[in-house]
């Protein structure tokens, strides 16, 4: 039986245009043009014997075998990273990029702004803080760290609980001044609220208003929590933010503090061939500590570890 042998560099092609959907994505990404790619992508298939994609009007779709091979591509991906870490040597200060994908609020309104503490301690680590409305995939690559408010599915992933956080009601004075100050939950029926729009909420951890509120008086929907924020500001109706939004800090008063137990979980994602790679550990362990100091989980959470 002859051995097959395909080529590296097909491998790690073909997984980029995989993960991207589109030859021209994987171009992209890859800084090459679309003939390169379809060249190594044609040798893999010829030197396997099998189509890994097919193709039609709408594009490419991958075939059974090109799923099959997917998986070891992407283990002999992470022994690259690693291999390609450990000869660098432990003694040497972690270097690299890291990617962070997370959820636009937290990231904006609270990371953004604690990541220039960790340049100080590790000036040759790069952070990308990709934000999202749906999940990452970890296991393919597509952020090397993810935060969200739920424990997502997936093979070779370490899954663990690092925080959690309430949400408050918020207004602006004037729309308090206008519509008066509610007094208890009960009474929050006769005001109006800025939210989501509800069908085009990808994650169903964000509909935290329905949880105090049932079928609220909507005056304003975005898709945005930011732009819910500063809708808020503008007097457009009570918001419900999480406590890293600091509100406070745009003029939004409190409401009902105290009333209102409303909270989430923020759980961190991460490739488990990956997670020990001293840059990638540098960064989980600086959003660990952060998030710990600022948000940190109830004494009686479970770290729950998939």
């Amino acid at each position: 039986m002859s051995v097959i042998n395909p080529n590296w560099n097909d491998l790690r092609i073909f997984l980029e245009v995989a993960r991207s959907g589109t030859l021209g994505g994987a171009a992209r990404r890859l800084k090459v043009d679309h003939s390169t790619i379809s060249r190594h992508i044609a040798r893999l298939e010829e030197t396997i014997n099998s189509p890994v994609f097919e193709r039609d009007y709408q594009g490419l779709h991958i075939t059974a075998k090109g799923r099959e091979i997917v998986q070891y591509v992407e283990a002999m991906e992470a022994d690259a990273v690693a291999l390609s870490d450990a000869l660098g040597g432990s003694h040497q200060e972690p270097s690299g990029s890291v990617r962070v994908g997370t959820m636009e609020g937290i990231a904006s309104l609270y990371l953004a702004g604690e990541f220039g503490r960790l340049k100080k301690t590790h000036p040759k680590i790069s952070v990308e803080l990709v934000t999202t409305t749906h999940q990452m995939h970890v296991n393919q690559r597509e952020a090397d760290i993810f935060l969200s408010f739920f424990p997502p599915d997936g093979k070779a992933l370490d899954v663990v609980p690092i925080g959690e956080f309430p949400l408050h009601l918020y207004a602006a004075p004037a729309y308090l001044e206008a519509h008066g100050t509610p007094v208890d939950v009960a009474d929050l029926s006769r005001h109006e609220f800025a939210s989501y729009v509800s069908d085009l909420i990808q994650l169903d951890t964000v509909r935290w208003l329905d949880e105090v509120v049932s079928n609220p008086s909507l005056s304003f929907q975005s898709s945005s929590m930011i732009a819910q924020l500063f809708a808020a500001m503008s007097a457009a109706g009570i918001v419900m933010l999480p406590s890293f939004a600091k509100a406070e800090r745009f003029g939004l008063v409190p409401l009902l503090t105290g009333r209102i137990k409303v909270k989430r979980t923020i759980w961190m994602t991460v490739h488990r061939e990956l997670q020990y790679l001293p840059r990638i550990k540098s960064v989980t362990q600086f959003l660990q500590e952060t998030i710990a100091r600022d948000y940190p989980l109830p004494r009686s959470a479970q770290y729950i570890r998939e």
